[in-house]
């Protein structure tokens, strides 16, 4: 008998072929933090979002869920460019 293999599962629901879920704010921040080694609190995350600067996110009701691609996206552009001393420091 020939086995097929299964969909990957995601929170209990087949995620075949659909994108990953947007994450919620905590997720967001560790995701941030294990991708990026960026730290980002979920309070900064917070601020962020009512005073701007900080990735985009979708509003479900009253919770922010984060795009991964847009995660993505902010932590590349927040991260800069490899420098070989502090001293090539290449912000205006």
């Amino acid at each position: 008998m020939e086995q097929h293999a299964q969909p990957a599962r995601e929170g209990g629901m087949i995620s075949a072929g659909r994108p990953p879920r947007p994450l919620r704010r905590w997720e967001a921040s560790r995701y941030l933090k294990d991708s990026f080694g960026i730290d980002a609190a979920v309070s900064t995350l917070a601020k962020y979002a009512c005073l701007g600067g900080g990735p985009e996110f979708y509003k479900a009701g009253r919770q922010p869920l984060y795009p991964i691609d847009r995660l993505d996206e902010w932590a590349l552009a927040r991260r800069g460019e490899l420098v070989r001393s502090t001293s090539e420091d290449r912000r205006g």
